[in-house]
């Protein structure tokens, strides 16, 4: 949002506060006291799919959650991989066969049997992973599967062509949450819009697009992830999800009692914190794992960028602690590298991100690029423009990069597009600078944005490098992909995250975190390992 409309919300907010000083939920009914009410950022209707294997979504993948569970799960703390439908598993030597044994009882919610053949069906079948999943998460989370093998009813063997490190971490993941057989006999639209059969402590009873949707309790649950301590069917009657796009009616309906947990897209500014800590309510906040909010360049040909003294000079200007404390709150953390802190094999490149004006300027001198009478930096009588897609809006956090990158004499074009637009200017190459990201706790999830070839726009993640760069970061991936130790994965993604850095072909600008305002009656709101939570510990008191 813009910083008018921030300042518009935060007044709305402060008047709603004054106008309802006691603004406390009264319970109605039993009922009504366990139905947990959650307002989320607006539904997306382009990418609308609450079928695991296609969603995008994060707020879709917080419900999906819920209701669909994993092979495995993941530790929020510390990253390692822990049980979860499987009760253990093994990894042969050469990474290509994961042997998962898998836990007795456990039942979809239309009464099939969770079992060898189950897991078979969702990773073989025609409608399943191996045909159905979208490149977008194929390429690196399926990357080399070639198929399963029931060795009992409760033991399958996975097995890959080639090694991908990844694949363990992978069927921790949303995405490849376990459906019911009867599922695949639904059309890949069909699961979309809500015909999704999982083994969850949650049932979703109706889906409505752009309006919400609505869970019920799972009865007889009892087989949790190691990450959660409610071992048994959740406390929670009913789960009532809204979506509602402005941000000033989802923050007056949250002060106002309608909801429990307020859960915006986009982090709260330092007014609307203070305004609902003054509410009692609790903040919850977690960087998502995956990339930071990066800029990435386009170093091709004549274009600006691809001179590595003016790539390096935008990293320098940029002044991260003082926009992390004035688009969010003082509090806020400051971006620390390409991946955001959460992120398994992170490396701090801290050192390499520290506010330099006067380094931003002599490189800029060294390219070429002298002051001219209007602040702006000129080469042969050509002004330093840089032009930066944004896809439809223009932030505060947008402006003050602008504001900063002036200070050094480099003139940021902001050019506000579509969605559709931004996209096909990123497949065209026509930009200075863009962002895009991905949600993944696991650094294979670069390869999504930055490696041509398995990035979602190849255009984009070959912009970024200068040719030779291309080839030490590709052969980066590939030793990152095909490591059979963490000492091995470790090096080649700290070794990548610096040549990002080193080369300017990443440039962080904020930390992604994802925050949720939960009212003093919700108790017991944990994340998980990708950022989302698990509902079914949670309790609401009266």
């Amino acid at each position: 949002m813009t910083l008018d409309r921030s300042l518009a919300s935060a007044a709305l907010l402060a008047a709603i506060a004054l106008a309802l000083p006691g603004c406390s939920p009264s319970p109605a009914d039993a009922q009504a006291a366990t139905t947990l009410k959650i307002a989320f950022f607006s539904d997306n209707t382009q990418l609308v799919s609450l079928d695991p294997f296609q969603v995008y979504w994060l707020e879709h993948r917080v419900v999906l959650r819920n209701v669909a569970e994993s092979l495995t799960d993941q530790d929020p703390k510390t990253g390692d991989i822990i049980p979860w439908l499987a009760e253990r598993w093994e990894v042969s030597p050469d990474a290509r066969a994961y042997t998962f044994y898998l836990r007795k009882g456990v039942t979809f919610s239309n009464g099939e049997p969770f079992d060898a053949q189950a897991v078979k069906t969702a990773f073989d079948s025609d409608k399943a992973f191996a045909a159905q999943l979208p490149s977008t998460f194929g390429a690196t989370y399926l990357a080399g599967y070639d198929h399963a093998e029931v060795l009992n009813a409760h033991t399958v063997k996975l097995v890959l062509s080639r090694p991908n490190a990844g694949f363990l971490q992978a069927t921790s993941t949303t995405n490849l949450a376990i459906l019911a057989p009867e599922s695949y006999r639904k059309t890949a639209q069909e699961r979309s819009k809500g015909a999704i059969i999982g083994t969850g402590p949650f049932v979703l009873e109706h889906y409505t697009p752009e309006s919400g949707l609505r869970l019920v309790k799972r009865q007889g649950y009892a087989w949790p992830s190691a990450n959660v301590q409610n071992k048994g069917e959740s406390h929670l009657a009913a789960i009532d999800v809204t979506y509602v796009p402005e941000d000033s009616v989802r923050n007056g309906q949250f002060l106002q009692g309608q909801v429990d947990i307020l859960w915006p897209r986009d982090p709260f500014s330092d007014v609307d914190l203070q305004l609902l800590q003054s509410r009692k309510a609790t903040i919850q906040s977690r960087s998502l794992p995956g990339p930071a909010w990066n800029l990435y360049p386009n170093t091709r040909g004549d274009r600006i960028l691809a001179d590595q003294n003016v790539r390096l000079a935008v990293q320098k200007a940029i002044d991260r602690k003082t926009y992390a404390a004035t688009v969010y709150n003082p509090a806020f953390p400051v971006v620390d590298g390409v991946f955001d802190v959460t992120t398994p094999y992170f490396r701090s490149q801290g050192a390499k991100l520290a506010f330099d004006p006067q380094g931003a300027s002599h490189l800029l001198a060294q390219a070429g690029w002298q002051p001219g009478p209007d602040g702006y930096r000129y080469k042969d009588g050509k002004r330093l423009t840089l032009v930066y897609n944004l896809a439809g809006k223009e932030t505060a956090g947008d402006v003050l990069i602008q504001d900063q990158l002036k200070k050094v004499g480099i003139d940021l074009k902001l050019r506000v597009q579509t969605k559709a637009e931004w996209a096909a200017a990123n497949a065209a190459g026509n930009y200075d600078l863009t962002y895009t990201y991905m949600t993944r706790a696991d650094p294979i999830v670069l390869q999504t944005i930055l490696d041509p070839r398995s990035a979602n726009s190849s255009t984009l993640a070959t912009n970024v490098y200068p040719p030779a760069t291309l080839n030490q970061a590709q052969a980066l991936f590939d030793s990152g992909l095909t490591a059979t130790s963490a000492d091995q994965r470790a090096q080649a993604y700290g070794d990548l995250q610096a040549l990002l850095i080193d080369q300017g072909s990443a440039i962080p600008v904020y930390e992604r975190v994802w925050q949720a305002a939960t009212a003093p009656r919700v108790q017991n709101f944990r994340w998980s390992a990708e950022g989302f939570a698990f509902l079914n510990d949670i309790e609401v008191k009266p």
